[in-house]
């Protein structure tokens, strides 16, 4: 175990470096228009499967609740965490509708879609990009090196070269925790105060 616990991590450390190289200013580009779409009022909508989904919510809390520190809370929306939507659209129009619906009920211009897909090929994933522009929204992707196709459908997207799943899921959770930084800047400066020691404080009031 210990040889294979040294590969994964030799493989991590050089895809991450080897992304860097390569992409830090697209990264950098789509983190500024997330935060800029936040600045602006709009709504930043996650959509992916199974360990993307999961990512999905990860970030959507980071935007919603907070990343490192207090300050107002930003729009966004995890398409995969409604089970009861996804669900009833799931049995009444399939899967492949599952995050378009909520999109065709929610998006707007001036919001942001948030496509991710390690293989380029998840189905709903790629009607919501098809829904978005409908609704003129922006789209940026993150997805694996078999997703070419996929990010040609997108304004924006970050393609890790790797067809290892779990590699390029841990590319993408550490650009993601980026973007969530940036918009975060964007909510108002200052330090932030720990939500345990003011509810303490005024307890003692």
């Amino acid at each position: 175990m210990s040889t294979r616990v040294k590969e994964a991590f030799t493989e991590s450390v050089r895809l991450l470096a080897s992304v860097y190289a390569r992409d830090a200013g697209a990264i950098e580009r789509m983190g500024r228009r997330l935060a800029e779409t936040v600045r602006r009022g709009g709504v930043v909508f996650f959509a992916g499967n199974g360990g993307s989904a999961a990512e999905a919510q990860h970030f959507a809390t980071e935007l919603v609740c907070r990343y490192v520190r207090n300050r107002r809370a930003l729009p966004a929306i995890a398409l995969s965490a409604d089970t009861s939507v996804l669900t009833a659209t799931g049995n009444d129009y399939g899967f492949d509708r599952v995050f378009a619906r909520t999109l065709e009920a929610l998006g707007r211009k001036g919001d942001l879609l948030v496509a991710m897909s390690t293989s380029g090929r998840s189905r709903n994933v790629l009607a919501a990009i098809r829904e978005a522009r409908r609704q003129k929204m922006r789209v940026i992707g993150l997805t694996g090196s078999r997703g070419k196709a996929f990010a040609a459908k997108c304004d924006e997207c970050l393609v890790v070269p790797s067809t290892e799943t779990a590699r390029v899921q841990e590319v993408h959770l550490l650009v993601g925790h980026l973007w969530c930084e940036m918009a975060e800047g964007v909510a108002g400066a200052g330090r932030a105060k720990s939500p345990a020691r003011s509810k303490a404080r005024r307890a003692k009031r």
